[in-house]
């Protein structure tokens, strides 16, 4: 496969056109950010990490039945994946209390969730990716039922799966936060999955171990990933 022109780039991954008119390439850079980009920094390895974290966790993914856009590795901050037709909503699963629910809401962080919760926001980087609802979403075309509703029980299913790869390791999923597209007219979750988009904490200590370390400035931010990836089977190689 040949990598070809730059499509986009956003604050720590950018995608390239391919050969192939239905794949493109996903890079993983070293770039870090946090609230919206104010903060940004380069952290070595992190391409890396983020990059066999993301294959590691879609393929455990696609063997559970769950369809999504990753191809397979094409360098070591590079994959290859399906070119999607983005739908414009995140869902957001939420297991454990922490972040923006925390201070919205103004209850304790810690908070086990029972059901989890589930919430959608719009994909909107200048308004700040403002909450929604499914009404929201039908009434101004984001997605439509259909789409909402199989998106959501995606997003639940992924929740069953990584709840329990996790728990293997000693580990406990907060929340996170997935994206998904249209393959073929099929609902596909695209994106990534890695420890810059979702929390993960040490199961006894409830030491923090995500992106929470840089935006709270605890340092030690890869090797807490790659902890991570060491607990639950990923290669680093």
């Amino acid at each position: 496969m040949e990598k070809r022109q730059q499509l986009y780039a956003g604050k720590a991954k950018s995608v390239y056109y391919t050969d192939d008119p239905q794949r493109m390439i996903l890079h993983f850079r070293d770039d870090t950010s946090a609230f919206d980009g104010e903060r940004m920094e380069s952290l070595a390895r992190k391409g890396m990490v983020n990059n066999k974290f993301n294959a590691f966790i879609m393929q455990t993914l696609e063997a559970a039945g769950i369809p999504t856009h990753f191809d397979g590795l094409f360098s070591d901050t590079e994959c290859v994946v399906k070119k999607l037709e983005m739908i414009p909503v995140e869902c957001v699963v939420r297991n454990i209390a922490a972040g923006s629910l925390v201070r919205r809401l103004g209850v304790e962080e810690g908070i086990e969730l029972n059901p989890p919760t589930f919430e959608l926001f719009l994909k909107n980087d200048a308004q700040h990716d403002p909450m929604i609802n499914e009404s929201l979403a039908e009434s101004f075309g984001w997605a439509t039922p259909e789409q909402l509703a199989e998106m959501k029980a995606l997003t639940f299913k992924v929740n069953d799966v990584l709840k329990a790869l996790f728990a293997d390791g000693g580990l406990l999923l907060v929340d996170y936060k997935l994206e998904f597209g249209l393959f073929d007219g099929q609902i596909v979750l695209g994106d990534e999955f890695s420890p810059d988009g979702c929390r993960l904490w040490d199961a006894k200590t409830r030491e923090k171990l995500d992106k929470d370390r840089f935006r709270q400035g605890l340092g030690g931010v890869i090797e807490a990933y790659e902890e991570v990836g060491r607990r639950i089977g990923v290669d680093f190689g």
